[in-house]
């Protein structure tokens, strides 16, 4: 029983030393995005603003031409649903195909698609911004959404969430004359929407905080999506602490948001191995 006290004590103490070390660059960032770059270099240690100013929002968001932040956060927007609505149709249907259909080399090929996840993915990056290239695709939103269209540990997730789904419940719509399409469709894919969840919210957090790949094929700053475009919020000789900040801070609203609305689905689905009882 004092061992049970105990465990639980240092788990508690454990896990508000992780919410300490999460929330408070958060709650610095929001405090100080009120105060005034003045009071910034001035009083730097000071944690509430001598004079709380909304100046930084706007000049944040409608203020600085050089840096169209509002756009900014519209790229992203687009980009971001966009390619989570891609992802989740290519790789529902793909888990379907490696999970409930029968094809020479099935499994095979699904071996060949699991190893590709061991080669990091900077090595892709110059041979896919070629591809980009030719089809000229850069600057474009179809070069931020596409080529994570089909990713690998999506398929080998929603497929194992399939494989938990008895079998017999697709002898049974066959029998009634369905098809394929229509199993996916009317039985499946009711089914998978724990897992489909999942898939929607990693989906979009990584498209809207991905860095690397939109600096790459974006040079033109009305395009760039908010990520990105933050670094040009810096001064061309010092820090501008003020805006950078609260360019952060406005760039993580929508996920924050986000998980806010699907933190329950997101729980529910931890449990990847439920699939369908009885």
């Amino acid at each position: 029983m004092v061992k049970k006290r105990i465990s639980k004590i240092v788990a508690v103490i454990f896990l508000l030393l992780m919410v300490f070390i999460w929330v408070v660059p958060v709650l610095y960032t929001m405090i100080t995005s009120f105060k005034s770059e003045a009071d910034i270099q001035t009083n730097a240690f000071t944690i509430l603003p001598i004079n709380w100013v909304i100046g930084n929002y706007q000049d944040v968001l409608f203020g600085n031409t050089s840096a169209p932040v509002a756009k900014w956060f519209l790229n992203s927007l687009i980009i971001s649903v966009s390619q989570t609505v891609l992802v989740l149709v290519i790789v529902s249907l793909a888990g379907y195909g490696y999970s409930r259909m029968k094809f020479k080399g099935r499994d095979a090929i699904f071996v060949f698609l699991m190893a590709t996840m061991m080669f990091p993915a900077v090595v892709n990056l110059i041979p896919l911004y070629k591809i980009i290239d030719t089809l000229g695709w850069v600057n474009n939103y179809l070069a931020a959404i596409v080529p994570g269209a089909a990713g690998v540990f999506n398929i080998f997730l929603i497929r194992q969430f399939m494989q938990g789904i008895p079998k017999e419940f697709d002898e049974s719509a066959r029998v009634d004359g369905a098809s394929d399409f229509q199993i996916f469709f009317k039985l499946i894919l009711p089914l998978i929407r724990p897992v489909l969840t999942v898939v929607a919210l990693f989906t979009f957090t990584a498209s809207w905080n991905d860095f690397l790949w939109p600096s790459i094929v974006f040079n033109d700053v009305e395009k760039m999506p908010i990520t990105p475009g933050l670094q040009l919020l810096q001064g061309m000789y010092a820090l501008d602490v003020a805006h950078a900040l609260t360019g952060a801070l406005v760039a993580i609203v929508p996920t924050f948001i986000l998980y806010l609305f699907t933190q329950k689905y997101f729980m529910e689905s931890l449990s990847l191995s439920s699939g369908v009882k009885g």
